[in-house]
Formats: structure tokens, sequence, C-alpha cells
């Protein structure tokens, strides 16, 4: 790589996408409060990135960045990435589950159709303080499933710490019927697009 990479997000998915595309990012989880954002699914995914990414960038600038040695962070040499994602399904936006209940109600709705799973990048280039801002969606089709089906799935705990309450990675691959779209961008970010934006300024 010709510049550090540095990831807003403390997701180890996002940072295993990285990882199978050749980056070895350095991770800085961004402190943005996540509520109060609105607009459409694209719109809110695109602005919480925006935020998570502008977030680090500034504590990058302020010298705050914790451990990391200062050679790793310097500006001349670095892009930071923000990521988001949310699912949608009859214009109602699914984040992570609160509680066991909540996954199984968000289950039971994503259950037997198609749904969409969005999700928003920037990327911050410093010094120049370029930064690009997109965000990506996928359709994903998941087969019926039945009540115990369901409480198996959030029994495994896969659910809690997802946007929709599933991984398609993990246990759920056995109900998705299809997918329409870029597969890593419904476990966490869209690792192509992120290449290309990279490979178009020269830096992958």
């Amino acid at each position: 790589m010709k510049t550090q990479i540095v990831l807003a997000s403390a997701s180890p998915r996002r940072q295993e996408l990285l990882r199978q595309v050749g980056i070895a990012p350095l991770v800085m989880p961004s402190h943005v409060d996540e509520s109060g954002i609105g607009g459409t699914p694209e719109q809110m995914v695109m602005e919480l990135s925006r935020l998570k990414a502008e977030d680090v960038s500034v504590m990058i600038a302020g010298g705050s960045a914790g451990d990391f040695r200062k050679e790793e962070l310097a500006p001349e040499n670095t892009v930071v990435i923000g990521a988001d994602t949310v699912v949608s399904v009859d214009g109602r936006i699914l984040g992570k589950p609160g509680d066991e209940e909540e996954a199984a109600d968000m289950i039971r709705l994503l259950a037997g159709r198609r749904h969409f799973v969005y999700t928003g990048v920037t990327m911050i280039f410093l010094p120049s303080g370029e930064r690009v801002t997109f965000a990506e969606g996928t359709e994903v089709e998941v087969y019926p499933m039945t009540p115990e089906q369901i409480r198996r799935y959030v029994a495994t705990g896969e659910p809690m710490d997802k946007a929709g309450a599933y991984g398609i990675q993990g246990y759920f691959a056995a109900y998705v019927k299809g997918i329409r779209g870029d597969y890593n961008n419904v476990v966490g970010l869209p690792a192509a697009r992120v290449c290309q934006e990279l490979a178009a300024r020269d830096l992958f």
C-alpha cells in the first residue's frame, strides 16, 4: 500500500474485508452519536459515515490518536474510512437490535421477503482533505422461516451486533435465497468500491 488506511470502525467484519483485499488497516473507532439522523436509508448511512470519518480525521490532526505511532498516522500518508450499514424493508430502517425480542421481531419481518442493505462510506484523504462519500445498495431475499428456526437463530447470539439482526456470512446463510448486488456490502463494506476509489488516486 502507498498510504496508511485508518478504519473509523471497530467492526471485525469490516477489518476482515479490507484484509481480504490486501489492506491492513489501523483501527480507530469513532465516538459519533448515531442517533437523530434522518432521511432516506442512503442519506442516513452516508451522513453517519461522513461524521465517523471526520471525527477520526480530527483526532489524527489534533494528535489525540491514542497509542499509535506518529509516523503511522502522519497526515501526509493517511486515508480515513468511515462506514455505516442499515437494513431497509417497507420503508422501515433496521439498525442493531437492542435485545433478543427485538432481534426476533426483525427476523420475522425479513423472513420470506426481499429487503435492501445500504452501506455508506466516506473516505478522507489527508493532508489535502479531499473526500468522497457514497452509498451502495444490495437486495437480499430471505427464505420463509418457522418460529422455531427464528428462535434457534436468535439463540446463537449472532444477530445482536448486526444491522437487521442477521449476518449473511454466518448461520443466517442457511436462509438467504439470493442477493442482487455486492455481497460484501451486506457484510458491512463494499470493499471493491473502496479499492476503486484508492486506485483512481494511484493509492492501491
